[in-house]
């Protein structure tokens, strides 16, 4: 019987163990795409407890804990930060199976050298040793960072942030880049006229401008589109349901910018071609600059009202869509690169029956300009866990090239996220080293132990150009 998250963790062969102890495991990280707060990297923040960096703001957690029949109260309520910890300990011994179990052992162990099971009966001793060690210097956020070999960081910015904390992280001369990412989903969120309206009213105060027409609403957007990459923006990222591909014409756009800014609702038909509209945009000013575009596609947010209501967006009441995505992002790219306007993507799905759809439709655009210009990204959000990620990179085996993927991103919220990328390289080792040993592949460790290194690291360097060394 093997021992619980030991060495040789999901390493089921002598060839997976040498793959991931020779190759893997000494290899930076790249995050190209988090949630992770500025303003707490430019101030370098120390939390005060354990649950301030592990469950505040954390809904994969909130959702186990209230499946486990814990109230709300402790989980974004008011009750006390122990006595939230305290019901997250009852909890964890539930979560077996998935992933938060192997998450939260990873994070206790990697960050805090804590070995105990986090049950009722050691939650005191695990929070009282943990909250100790982060009062010390070498748990502020930038040396978490830093212990993790974190290399570069892409944050998740909305085009109205005037990206103050970005500016001051530079200022300060940290050696660990935190990039902006380009998020414009609420610039094409045109569901609702107040909030459209509300929205636009922040880009003219960020542009100390007023707008009146669809020129000039595109206009402003260009300009921060070209502020962020003066700030070393290279990224852009959207979350959407789906990839919008209507036919529209550019007369129809302004009058349906015209009735949504006048405070009139859209039709889904009139909503759709905006989205479309504003899509070509986006992927126009992407390309003129060299960006990486992403589109994480098939999220259904928000399903409970009255939470929504209550608590707010991101707050753990999302789940997986079941979109029609085949023909919507054929007609998008396809269009892109008939008129030479496609850059670099990265696509998502979280629903894993449109993993082949995934795995094939990324070959359709891929044009021999650079190592796959356009990638099916790793397993995300609800996939993000061993199955899910098995199934990603069998798929894109299968289907295309997975020596040419740029491999796994934390997608977090937290610090203590980045044994994520631990558990996926540990898992591409296992796949590799499963192969070699059934003799399906070739037993040439050097040049596969070369691959899981590209996969990790190398492929992401070269993909965001970000020219970063060893």
């Amino acid at each position: 019987m093997k021992k619980f998250l030991d060495e040789n963790f999901l390493l089921e062969t002598g060839t997976a163990q040498t793959l991931y102890h020779e190759y893997a495991k000494q290899m930076p990280v790249i995050d190209y795409h988090c949630h992770l707060p500025p303003d707490q990297i430019a101030a370098d923040k120390q939390f005060e407890n354990l649950t301030q960096i592990w469950l505040y703001g954390d809904h994969y957690k909130w959702r186990a804990m209230r499946t486990n029949g814990i109230e709300e109260s402790y989980c974004t309520g008011n009750k006390t930060d122990y006595e939230k910890f305290e019901k997250w300990a009852e909890t964890v011994p539930y979560t077996m199976r998935n992933p938060l179990y192997h998450w939260t052992h990873m994070e206790l162990q990697r960050y805090f050298d804590v070995y105990d099971i986090l049950d009722a009966s050691t939650a005191k001793k695990i929070y009282d040793e943990c909250t100790a060690k982060l009062q010390t210097p070498e748990y502020s956020v930038r040396n978490l960072l830093r212990k993790m070999k974190v290399k570069t960081v892409c944050t998740t910015d909305d085009p109205v942030d005037n990206l103050e904390h970005h500016q001051k992280i530079k200022d300060d001369g940290f050696e660990i880049p935190i990039i902006p990412a380009w998020r414009p989903d609420a610039a094409m969120n045109v569901a609702d006229p107040a909030v459209f309206e509300a929205y636009i009213k922040k880009l003219e105060a960020v542009s100390n401008t007023h707008i009146t027409f669809l020129r000039d609403f595109f206009y402003e957007l260009k300009k921060r589109h070209d502020f962020f990459a003066a700030m070393g923006c290279s990224v852009s990222d959207h979350g959407l349901e789906q990839i919008y591909a209507e036919d529209y014409t550019e007369h129809e756009v302004h009058l349906i910018f015209d009735k949504i800014y006048g405070g009139h609702g859209l039709s889904l038909e009139e909503q759709n071609k905006f989205r479309s509209a504003m899509l070509v945009i986006f992927a126009e000013m992407d390309h003129e600059k060299g960006w990486v575009q992403q589109y994480h596609l098939g999220a259904i947010r928000n399903n409970n009202l009255k939470a929504m209501r209550e608590l707010g967006p991101d707050t753990g009441w999302d789940s997986i869509g079941d979109f029609s995505h085949a023909r919507s992002i054929s007609r998008f790219l396809g269009g892109l690169i008939d008129r030479d306007k496609l850059t670099k993507t990265i696509l998502y799905n979280l629903n894993p029956a449109d993993n082949e759809l995934m795995a094939t439709m990324i070959g359709n655009f891929n044009d021999g300009s650079a190592p796959g210009k356009i990638q099916w990204g790793s397993g995300w959000w609800f996939l993000d866990q061993k199955d899910g990620m098995i199934k990603q990179m069998n798929a894109l085996s299968n289907m295309g090239l997975l020596s040419k993927f740029v491999g796994m991103l934390t997608d977090s919220r937290s610090f203590l996220s980045f044994p994520r990328h631990e558990y996926f390289r540990r898992i591409l080792c296992n796949l590799f080293g499963n192969d070699v040993e059934n003799g399906e592949l070739p037993a040439n460790i050097e040049w596969i132990g070369q691959v899981v290194q590209d996969i990790c690291f190398n492929n992401a360097n070269n993909y965001f150009n970000l020219k970063l060394k060893l």
